[in-house]
């Protein structure tokens, strides 16, 4: 089994983190599964929306070339998910999502839900994906700390750093926990990699949830399921299948800039 897993981070900024995300990924994977680790360039380095569907374009197009390069499922490896449904409705391969998977798989942990994210202007992107995936009632509070995604790349090789984020991280926790939620999320791969070093991690008995193996292995079953009973998505509605000259022409012509239509 060979899984295509898209990091919004690319190997030259990485730094560290790449490096312990493909650790991390061997790990979890299991015996016979090979994860490959691809970046996007520019990477992910501001919280906005903005940058969220300029890495979905670039993550829709690795999803088609992952299938088409024989790879048996794709993760998305970021967890605002931007692009999600337009790749599962590319590719016949499984689409697997940090974000959607981490939250799905909460919910078998416990009723409320609450997630903390590194930066405050990606609360309202994540109000979006709780209520596109039918979570409202489960997810109950996103909370952040004030990070850009780069910055927080600096706490992996530092001691240090990474204990300034966890107090942080803790600190969102409090107001959370008073209000019944009883387990929490770190918003991205980013912080999720970094607390990944903490077997069991709990706050105040609450369990924090490393949504990474979660994605691998629900990658993992969704291959063996459709390869033994044939199960994949539905190809109505929002994952509706276009016909292959679409998805070329998708590939073929990017996204004309303002300034060259003029």
């Amino acid at each position: 089994m060979r899984i295509w897993y898209q990091s919004y981070v690319d190997s030259e900024n990485g730094g560290v983190y790449w490096t312990e995300l493909e650790k991390h990924l061997n790990a979890v994977a299991r015996e016979g599964t090979e994860i490959v680790v691809h970046g996007i360039t520019p990477y992910d380095s501001y919280a906005h929306p903005l940058v969220e569907w300029r890495c979905a374009r670039e993550m829709i197009c690795n999803a088609v070339q992952a299938e088409r390069e024989g790879y048996d499922a794709f993760v998305v490896g970021h967890f605002q998910d931007a692009g999600l449904y337009e790749a599962r409705a590319a590719v016949d391969i499984p689409v697997i999502a940090l974000g959607e998977a981490s939250m799905l798989h909460a919910c078998t942990l416990g009723q409320r839900i609450g997630i903390i994210t590194i930066n405050r202007r990606f609360i309202p992107w994540f109000h979006h994906q709780i209520s596109k995936y039918g979570l409202r009632e489960r997810v109950s509070d996103v909370y952040a700390m004030d990070f850009e995604p780069g910055q927080i790349l600096g706490a992996f090789g530092s001691d240090a750093r990474r204990d300034e984020v966890a107090r942080l991280f803790a600190e969102q926790a409090m107001p959370m926990i008073g209000r019944g939620t009883d387990v929490l999320i770190p918003g991205g791969g980013i912080p999720m990699l970094l607390f990944s070093q903490v077997h069991a991690h709990r706050i105040e008995g609450l369990p924090v949830l490393n949504g990474i193996p979660v994605a691998v292995k629900a990658a993992e079953s969704a291959v063996e399921l459709k390869r033994e009973f044939g199960l994949s998505v539905s190809r109505t509605g929002d994952f509706l299948q276009p016909p292959r000259e679409v998805i070329d022409e998708f590939l073929e012509h990017p996204a004309r800039h303002p300034a060259r239509d003029m």
